[in-house]
């Protein structure tokens, strides 16, 4: 197969004017390449990812490997006229850089594993991230809509039962969830102080130094208050409204959210992206105002035992807008792998039980919480009459797994590719 015009031009590129070598190809696919320098930045992130021995024998390879098929489904899906918008490729860019920094610990560690910066990086891989979408896109449809009859989920059981072995634990949860907050004295004294500032700012009064001198936001308050660029979507949504409705140079009035208390000035907007600075004031809770949650949740309790519906409770009062609307159901999980803030709660308990009000975090809430348990089934060796929606899952991923594989064969023998590992 003749190698292509963009092969030729990224092999000169890969080479310095002296002859030396800056990096090196480790595969061919279709009219791609992959450099080194990729593999081995993939390759870290697989290690970190799955805690893996960076020793562990034929990873390379094991991770190239699944790099050259991720690229021949890419070649597949142009040469099927699949697209992605713009928009599609910025949002999941922007999504996967969010995690792979939270998965790092900061964002100076992702910049060292990647050895370049955010801004660089966002660049460098917006290209790769349009032929993951695309990747995406054609698996989908030739995956998506794949189905399995209750003939092939009983030959499955038939030749695997043996294999698959107990069905762990499960339990059915609802809960109503309370946030933690201050009371109105503490709010009151907080919305005072930022007032305070605010006509200090109106007054004329520096508001870097002001943000300097009482912000306490501990990420901005030392840069004056500055938060720097950032897109629409990252700020809590009460504070989003606000920002993206001020004027260049604009300042709010006060705005409350879950933080506390904020003045914020617009300083600039670049299309979905607003540059802006903020001074916070904090409401610190007190005792008082925890044992008033708890006895809030308590009344509700006794309730729920003297016979009125859980989930009519919780969507009437459930400070958890996810869960609330679902008359506070947090669905069926193995009971080994629940929140482990929720497991001391809810492992001693039984079926039909609703626990005491309990400080817990789960999914990004942190605050009191009474808990349902509203089904709890025992261990047990899996059947068709029990765990048959179990058992169909298992087989149709087994299915689409067989057939995907077959389907990765076909285009390797295709489309071009080598490996130079």
């Amino acid at each position: 197969m003749k190698i292509r015009a963009r092969i030729l031009m990224l092999l000169l590129c890969v080479v310095s004017v002296s002859g030396q070598v800056l990096d090196r190809i480790v595969a061919v696919v279709d009219n791609d390449l992959i450099l080194e320098s990729e593999l081995n930045a993939q390759l870290q992130f697989f290690i970190f990812n799955n805690k893996l021995d960076a020793n562990t024998p034929g990873l390379k390879e094991q991770v190239l490997q699944s790099m050259i098929n991720e690229k021949l489904i890419v070649a597949k899906a142009i040469e099927d006229s699949v697209v992605v918008s713009d928009d599609e490729v910025q949002q999941q860019l922007d999504a996967t850089i969010q995690q792979r920094v939270a998965q790092f610990g900061s964002e100076s560690k992702l910049e060292e594993v990647y050895g370049m910066p955010i801004s660089r990086i966002k660049r460098e891989f917006r290209d790769e991230m349009r032929k993951n979408l695309l990747a995406q896109r054609l698996q989908q449809q030739r995956f998506g809509q794949a189905q399995i009859s209750r003939r092939e989920v009983e030959e499955f059981f038939a030749q695997y039962k043996d294999s698959i072995g107990q069905v762990p634990e499960e339990v059915d949860l609802a809960h109503i969830a309370v946030k933690l907050k201050p009371g109105t004295a503490a709010k009151a004294a907080g919305r005072a102080k930022a007032q305070t500032i605010l006509d200090s700012v109106k007054a004329g009064v520096d508001f870097a130094e002001l943000a300097k001198r009482y912000s306490e936001d501990p990420g901005s308050a030392a840069q004056g208050g500055d938060l720097g660029f950032v897109r629409r979507g990252q700020f809590v949504k009460e504070f989003e409204t606000a920002v993206f409705s001020l004027q260049p140079n604009q300042i709010s009035g006060i705005v409350e959210t879950d933080f506390g208390y904020h003045i914020i000035q617009l300083l600039e907007r670049r299309g979905d992206a607003v540059h802006a600075r903020h001074i916070l004031i904090r409401v610190e809770r007190t005792e008082a105002d925890n044992q008033a949650i708890i006895a809030s949740l308590d009344s509700l309790r006794t309730r729920a035992l003297n016979g009125e519906g859980f989930a009519e409770l919780a969507k009437k009062y459930s400070e958890n807008e996810e869960t609330a609307i679902l008359g506070g159901s947090l669905g069926t999980a193995e009971l080994q792998s629940i929140n482990k803030s929720f497991y001391p709660t809810v492992a001693p308990m039984k079926q039909g039980e609703i626990s005491k009000p309990a400080r817990l975090a789960e999914g990004g809430f942190d605050g009191y919480h009474i808990v349902f348990m509203k089904r709890r089934t025992p261990a047990h060796p899996i059947s068709l009459e029990q765990d048959y929606h179990r058992l169909e899952a298992l087989a149709l991923n087994y299915k689409k797994t067989h057939e995907y594989s077959a389907w990765l064969e076909e285009l390797r023998g295709k489309i071009y590719w080598q490996s130079r590992l």
